[in-house]
């Protein structure tokens, strides 16, 4: 009784705030409803199919699925990369941690904003830059082949950081007698990197992994700002579909069921990520 008295306030803030929005949305998706009507009309799994029956929305998962790709690879890369560089004994270190983790915790709208002007094609900063070289800056934000490339760049720019960071946090854990031992070994740096550094990272590598493609899938205030999932759709990925059904369309149940398609995607997911990694993550 005593431990129920203690988790109680938990399950219960658990209960309301997480698990019953998913119960109910998952009533939602089942039927046909306006958000302003007061009665809602049960229809199966009517939405589904249409969802799936849909080339829109089959262009919106291969979308979804390119943007979050291109984030999580690159980032993590990208990441780890800053965070060996940060790792060093150099001067000005600390103001160059402070640098890179600072775009993480601006606004999307402020982010926005800043890569807008960034990517204007006529009076950009991108352009100044590539002008010396002879070479143009392409319409980012109207072009539609440009459009989501784009959008992953200004992602990228606020995620590099934050994940180089926690990799850096994971580098400084390291434990210095296991390298030292495998230097006297005759071990060099790529065997140290590749035997000592990234099997002991593992865990932060599950972590970064598991955070970055499901804040990837949640990307939402930045494409309201620079494209407002244009041009053409080009830049409509999964959260902004659900938004456009919710709160343009007015369906509630297309918006849920995409939503419960999300939750099923991000399960499948993370626990295809903790199967293939339960063997591979080294906690010490």
């Amino acid at each position: 009784m005593l431990f129920l008295a203690f988790v109680a306030p938990n399950l219960v803030l658990l209960a309301v705030f997480s698990y019953w929005p998913i119960i109910y949305n998952g009533y939602l998706s089942l039927t046909s409803w306006d958000l302003l009507s007061p009665t809602k009309t049960f229809v199966g799994l009517a939405n589904y199919v249409d969802m799936f029956t849909d080339p829109d929305f089959r262009a919106v998962l291969w979308r979804t699925l390119y943007f979050s790709g291109g984030i999580v690879v690159v980032s993590m890369v990208a990441g780890l990369a800053v965070a060996l560089l940060l790792n060093q004994k150099l001067r000005g270190t600390h103001a160059v941690r402070t640098m890179a983790f600072a775009p993480h915790i601006v606004s999307g709208a402020a982010i926005g904003t800043v890569w807008l002007f960034i990517f204007d094609p006529t009076y950009g900063l991108l352009k100044a830059i590539l002008a010396p070289f002879g070479i143009g800056s392409p319409a980012w934000m109207t072009d539609s082949a440009w459009a989501l490339p784009g959008l992953v760049i200004v992602y990228l720019w606020k995620t590099v950081g934050f994940v180089a960071v926690v990799y850096l946090a994971g580098l400084q854990g390291l434990p210095a007698d296991l390298y030292e031992a495998a230097k006297i070994d005759g071990a060099g740096t790529w065997t140290l990197f590749r035997r000592l550094t990234l099997p002991l990272l593992s865990p932060v590598t599950f972590f970064v992994a598991v955070t970055a493609i499901i804040g990837s899938f949640q990307a939402f205030d930045v494409i309201a700002v620079m494209t407002d999932g244009g041009p053409g759709g080009a830049t409509k990925i999964l959260s902004w579909y659900i938004y456009e059904q919710a709160f343009r369309a007015f369906d509630a149940g297309h918006a849920g069921a995409a939503s419960i398609v999300m939750f099923v995607i991000l399960l499948l997911i993370t626990g295809a990520q903790a199967r293939f990694m339960e063997r591979r993550v080294h906690y010490r």
